[in-house]
């Protein structure tokens, strides 16, 4: 707390105005006026600053994967920086508003362009090997530490700023800028989600963030304390700013070619649909003009012409040996599982419950995918539920289904661990009818039997008996796991499964009627020694507060 008997510090350079102490500076507008706009520019900086944050966040679970990770990576790194640039702020205390200035348009720089910046990395490097493969992973901590850095400088020089427009005591004016700070981040908070990423896209929506931030931080200090700047320093502020706007603006132009050319960099040249869902990215590419038909949902490989006959028949067919009068299946939005249902006689009805409209409607109208489910949202047996599967399970009639089948992301997907915790499963086997049974997609096994093993202790602690067995896939190694990447060598080149069901372990064998194209009782015999041979022991089970994967 400052003593008001204390001595005055010593007095600013002559420049900044009279002597009577860092108060005291010449303002084209009234105090109480000059006090309302830099607390003004300290709500607008807070939002971007933290959309820059959400946007590393977004951006680096979308291209590197597993979301807990690369947010604790920003957080921890961005938090740590600022703490440095706090400290290295104090040296530019006695310049201000200069040094204000040249950290907003550093900072507009740096935050509005690192999307552009990592997506270029994970485009046209991700698939070079060797410590390039780990471009996007450092670029992600370089980013974090600057942006970390100059956010971390701004609060000190506002804190300056605004002790020279009318001096007051330290707490009363930390609590006016924080309370102003903390405001703008839940603005942009708020933006991020709602406004920038539906309507802008998270490359637009950072370049016009750093936009709104040069313009605040340039306005206040060209418009507010021009006085307190040499005639020098004033166009060098200036010529800094309209750069910094022409850097950002001509990337904006070019944003739509620099995105179409980076998709085309990962995906290949044949992309014909490319969408962001409320949910995720979709992107279709080939199945037209004999090029081999691939769905991926952000950036990962999710359906592949060439072998996704091989994944759906094992999926299906082995849980259908049975009753299956009623079948459920959660995820599979593509109709690729329900297609492999509907083969067999006797199927009265089948729900679908998936979380993203958009892949259902892509499933219905997209001629390629159509063609390759079979067209079976034309079917009357099959009724859709856009919901998240968890939330519908706990609504579910208890005792309704013959078949449950799981066609869901890798379980080592963060956002998916919830969908493979013993809570899930347990609602899942309040939905079994007497004698139901329970198939779930849980994974490679070869690559990550940890995991695969993970999920056959979860789904027994949730009161299931198991039989898992897995069959080999083909060089696209569709579903693959958390990580994106374009090197094909990386994917996963197998599929895991758990055949489940109460009381008894389900016997694994093929159903009387439809005869897979690609899979034999004898092959599912071997997939299900193979497994075995692999069996990890005594492994945890994963919950929805301690998952596992």
């Amino acid at each position: 707390m400052i003593d008001p008997h204390a001595p005055a510090p010593p007095g600013p350079p002559p420049s900044w105005g009279t002597a009577h102490g860092p108060a005291a500076v010449r303002l084209p507008v009234r105090p109480g006026t000059g006090r309302f706009l830099v607390l003004a520019c300290v709500f607008v900086c807070a939002a971007c600053g933290l959309v820059y944050e959400l946007e590393l966040v977004a951006l680096a679970a979308y291209l590197i994967g597993d979301s807990v990770t690369q947010a604790s990576i920003v957080l921890s790194v961005m938090v740590f920086a600022m703490g440095i640039g706090s400290l290295a702020a104090k040296r530019l205390r006695r310049l201000g508003a200069a040094g204000f200035g040249a950290v907003e348009a550093g900072l507009a720089l740096v935050g509005g362009c690192s999307a552009m910046a990592l997506y270029a990395v994970f485009a046209w490097t991700g698939d070079w090997g060797g410590l390039w493969a780990h471009g996007p992973r450092l670029l992600l901590v370089a980013f974090s530490l600057a942006t970390g850095l100059l956010i971390g400088a701004e609060v000190p020089l506002l804190m300056e700023l605004i002790q020279r427009i009318r001096r007051q005591d330290a707490g009363g004016a930390v609590a006016d800028l924080f309370a102003a700070d903390y405001v703008g981040a839940l603005v942009g908070g708020l933006a991020f989600p709602f406004l920038l990423l539906p309507f802008l896209g998270q490359l637009t929506g950072a370049l016009l963030t750093g936009t709104v931030n040069v313009i605040a931080g340039g306005a206040l200090v060209l418009g507010l304390f021009h006085r307190d700047l040499t005639r020098r320093a004033r166009w060098l502020l200036l010529i800094t700013n309209v750069t910094v706007l022409g850097l950002l603006a001509s990337a904006a132009v070019l944003v739509d070619d620099f995105e179409r050319a980076a998709r085309h960099a990962v995906y290949g040249d044949d992309v014909r649909v490319a969408v962001q869902s409320e949910v995720q990215e979709v992107v279709l590419t080939g199945g037209t003009g004999g090029t081999p038909f691939a769905l991926f949902l952000d950036g990962r490989l999710r359906v592949s012409g060439a072998d996704e006959r091989r994944y759906h028949e094992a999926l299906v067919h082995p849980v259908m040996n049975g009753p299956h009068g009623r079948v459920l299946v959660l995820g599979g939005g593509d109709g690729l599982a329900v297609r492999e249902v509907l083969r067999h006689p006797g199927v009265r009805g089948v729900d679908l419950v998936e979380i993203d409209p958009e892949v259902v409607r892509l499933a219905r109208q997209d001629p390629a995918l159509a063609a390759l489910n079979g067209h079976v949202y034309g079917d009357p047996r099959v009724h859709v539920t856009v919901a998240d599967a968890f939330g519908w399970l706990r609504s579910a009639p208890a005792g309704t289904y013959d078949v449950v089948i799981s066609d869901l992301p890798d379980p080592a997907i963060t956002d998916s661990t919830k969908l493979y915790s013993q809570e899930f499963y347990g609602l899942a086997r309040r939905t079994l009818a007497p004698g139901g049974r329970m198939v779930v997609h849980a994974g490679p096994l070869a690559s990550r039997p940890r995991g695969f093993w993970t999920v056959d202790a979860t789904l027994r602690a949730a009161g299931l008996r198991t039989s898992p067995y897995a069959v080999g896939g083909g060089t696209t190694g569709f579903a693959a796991g958390p990580d994106r990447s374009t090197d094909a060598s990386e994917r996963p080149h197998d599929w895991g499964f758990v055949l489940a069901a109460p009381g008894s372990a389900p016997p694994l064998g093929l159903a009387d009627g439809p005869r897979p194209d690609t899979l034999t009782a004898q092959a599912l015999a071997a997939g299900a020694r193979a497994a075995e041979r692999t069996r990890i022991d005594g492994l945890a089970v994963s919950t929805l507060v301690h998952p596992r994967y």
